[in-house]
């Protein structure tokens, strides 16, 4: 009683001097008023009276080891000297040193400061971008294991006649040099001997739509979809689009997209409105000059404009007109306007305006306010307080790229640009694990996935295969960065398929109601896997990364869905439309879909993408480039690399590319539900058929029932799904019969298991050890609560 006689007694006493105790994380304003401590010194008042933002307290800032100091003001020290002001003095990027910029030993130096391996000077290309690489150049001089093309370019003698031209020109493959009585090898993958019904053959070989031919749109590499084309015409009452075919004409400039290529809503001029004080709307219907209203000259035919009872009356000297806000008095009439922040919910009454509400407000956390908003980042991103995005601490991020006989990178910061593997016949997909600092790729005319470390991947010799056999035409890949298996795709037998990281072990998990299966991307946190299917009903589909739970994200409004990716941070996927020339997104269930750029003239053939930050970029096969642009607007598009050579596959290495999934503790509790199960889980399997592939997280469901079927992304009673306390529920020994599902009995309840992915169980593992495992995984997300 005592204790609590005392706390009234202090809260009375502080009511009484009108003060407030802020938290040792928070900011206390002049007026008492409490925010978060970042907000101080963070360029935006977010005090009322804007003294978290007063020279007299940010002047006392001190930055620590690991940020660099504007003048009070405090950014990463990561982004000294990078080449972009963060300081809003531009303090960062003051007094740099002559040779910060200059490129690392054994580099070449352009003219425009940008580095390059030294493979990429003098071999035809102007990478430099100021054909400073190409000056002052000999004839090249080809090895005695290479042919010189006739282009004068060089490729390995054992590329020559093997029906896969490499030569720009062709060269390799003339009949005079291979001649043909020589035994040509079989159609390399991507070139199929023939098309099936309802496609058509390109003359590189490609097979696409029969309707693309003659659409006006080349899709074919050589543009033979377009060529000896009947010339295409409209009827008078119809609207011919970009690509040729009709519309009827009352569809253009409808507000709707009717033209696939959306020509038929390009330069339409909307009817001008009669709105706004320097318009006036006659009651007849007529729009006038408002400035010749009550002016005592009848310019309305009706009159209108010149009321005897209401020229000259200012409503708002009447209780503010009965606007809550603002009253602006017009010649006629009254108009109730909102401050800052906020908007008209009727036509006098104003309320907040939830910015949040709009996808690109901020770069990644809005904080909706009272008339105004607060934009934050991520944990290991920080707002840059020049340009309000949120930037990536750490190293410089870079991206790796396919370019047919080789592997580039380029340092988004530094901006240098090196060869990472060299010498590949047609390298087509890559992925990374950032944390090992190992690749990932695959090789279609070899038919084989490869790996290595980044730091070895240009001695072949350290180049380990790990897929050599049943790949037929690998067009996509994906790797779990938990648990490092590799995902991939492959069009040759309309597969899905797994594999541990060192090849070992491997397993088919989709193989049914596939078409042209491309790119591939997985959510190890969540446990799905994403990819793109641009087959005869192109699509965006979504499974567990056990192949279960299909369902379809996108089909509508999708012609080829190239490239895929997942931006993990944002919880949203984006794609490359080569057909409709796109780029777009929705969010991890097909919802809140956008659009980010529409342009054929920005995107010729879009074949993959990868996002980081505020950027998007993609590889773009028809203009044989690597381009960017912001994600949020789709405006400044960039070139980064330009003369490549068919590049395909885009990654970013980074180490919040791939962030880590957190780990929760296995409770004693968890463990004694999950024995109970296995003892009589591991006495049934004794007598039935075992799986070469133990996990169940990649085990199907037999024809005879007898495995059980794990499914991803269950919840219990619509509770959803949590990232980081998993709830499973697991049946009685006594309960279970050959045919139980695990999430649907409720026995045994309140086991926490840790949430990460199991690894692939070997031969020698125990039933036990490797299901404890698979029971301990986010993938399983059984009967959670």
């Amino acid at each position: 009683k005592i204790q609590h006689y005392l706390m009234n007694r202090f809260v009375i006493a502080e009511c009484k001097l009108g003060q407030k105790t802020c938290a040792p994380s928070e900011f206390a304003c002049q007026n008492g008023q409490c925010v978060p401590g970042r907000w101080r010194c963070d360029g935006e008042p977010e005090c009322p009276d804007g003294s978290d933002e007063a020279e007299s307290t940010c002047i006392k800032q001190t930055c620590p080891p690991d940020k660099f100091d504007c003048g009070g003001k405090c950014v990463s020290l990561s982004w000294r000297c990078d080449g972009e002001r963060d300081c809003e003095n531009g303090a960062d990027e003051e007094d740099c040193a002559a040779d910060a910029r200059a490129c690392p030993a054994g580099e070449f130096q352009c003219r425009n400061h940008k580095c390059l391996a030294p493979v990429y000077v003098c071999d035809g290309d102007d990478d430099c971008g100021d054909s400073s690489d190409e000056e002052k150049c000999s004839p090249p001089t080809c090895g005695p294991h290479e042919f010189r093309c006739n282009a004068s370019e060089c490729v390995p003698k054992p590329w020559t006649c093997d029906g896969d031209p490499d030569c720009s020109d062709g060269s390799d493959e003339w009949a005079e040099r291979c001649g043909s009585e020589v035994v040509r090898p079989a159609t390399p993958p991507g070139r199929r001997a023939e098309c099936g019904a309802g496609a058509f053959r390109c003359g590189s070989g490609e097979c696409i739509k029969l309707a693309w031919r003659c659409d006006r749109d080349p899709d074919c590499k050589d543009k033979s979809d377009e060529a000896d084309c009947p010339l295409l015409t409209c009827r008078p009452d119809e609207f011919q689009c970009g690509d040729g075919s009709c519309i009827h004409g009352i569809k253009q400039c409808n507000k709707a997209f009717d033209c696939l290529d959306r020509s038929d809503e390009a330069g339409c001029v909307n009817a001008t409105k009669c709105e706004g004080p320097l318009k006036f709307l006659c009651r007849n219907g007529e729009c006038i000059d408002g400035a010749k209203v009550c002016d005592n000259v009848k310019d309305c035919k009706d009159r209108s404009d010149e009321p005897k009872k209401e020229c000259g009356l200012n409503e708002c000297m009447l209780n503010n007109g009965g606007c809550s806000h603002i009253c602006v008095d017009r010649p006629i009439g009254y108009e109730c306007q909102c401050p800052t922040g906020y908007k008209l919910l009727d036509k006098r009454t104003c309320g907040d305006i939830d910015e949040c509400e709009n996808p690109d407000a901020c770069s990644q956390i809005c904080i909706n306010l009272k008339g105004d908003f607060k934009c934050e980042c991520h944990p290991g991103y920080e707002m840059d307080p020049v340009s309000k995005t949120c930037k990536a601490e750490g190293k410089s991020p870079y991206l790796m790229f396919t370019n047919r006989h080789e592997i580039r990178r380029i340092d988004l910061v530094k901006r240098d640009y090196t060869q990472v593997v060299p010498t590949q016949k047609n390298a087509v997909a890559i992925d990374v694990d950032v944390a090992a600092n190992r690749m990932f790729w695959c090789d279609r005319f070899q038919r084989k996935i490869y790996s290595a470390f980044i730091h070895e991947a240009s001695d072949p010799s350290r180049h380990v295969t790990l897929i050599d056999s049943e790949l037929h035409s690998p067009e996509g890949l994906a790797l779990d960065w938990v648990q490092h298996n590799l995902y991939w795709t492959d069009s040759g037998d309309r597969s899905i398929s797994v594999a541990s990281a060192d090849g070992s072990k491997r397993r088919v998990l989709i193989d049914t109601e596939l078409s042209e299966p491309r790119a591939i991307a997985v959510d190890p946190e969540q446990g799905f896997m994403y990819w793109s299917d641009w087959g005869m009903r192109p699509k965006i589909e979504k499974a567990g990364m056990n192949g279960v739970d299909r369902q379809v994200l996108v089909s509508e409004g999708i012609e080829w869905p190239n490239g895929i990716t997942l931006d993990v941070v944002g919880k949203r996927l984006y794609w490359v439309d080569s057909k409709l020339h796109l780029i777009s997104s929705v969010d991890f269930n097909g919802a809140q879909r956008r659009v980010i750029l529409s342009s054929s003239e920005r995107l010729g053939h879009p074949y993959a993408l990868a996002v980081f930050e505020d950027r998007v970029y993609w590889t773009d096969r028809e203009k044989e480039a690597v381009f960017s642009a912001n994600r949020l607007t789709g405006q400044d598009v960039t070139s980064l690399a330009e003369h490549l050579n068919d590049p395909h596959d885009i990654v970013v290495f980074h180490e919040l590319s791939q962030p880590q999934v957190p780990i929760v503790a296995t409770v004693v509790l968890g463990l004694l539900c999950t024995a109970v199960y296995l003892i009589y889980r591991n006495w049934r399997r004794r007598s039935t058929k075992s799986m070469n592939f133990d996990n169940p997280v990649y085990r199907k469901t037999t024809g005879d029932a007898e495995e059980d079927e794990i499914h991803i992304g269950r919840t219990t009673e619509g509770l959803p799904v949590s990232p980081s306390h998993t709830i499973l529920s697991l049946p009685s020994a006594t309960s279970m019969d050959s045919s139980t599902h695990l999430y649907n009995n409720t026995d045994c309840q309140f086991c926490y298991v840790s949430f990460r992915l199991p690894p692939l169980c070997s031969p020698r593992e125990s039933e036990a050890s490797c299901a404890l495992l698979a029971v301990a995984s986010p993938s399983t997300k059984l009967a959670i609560s």
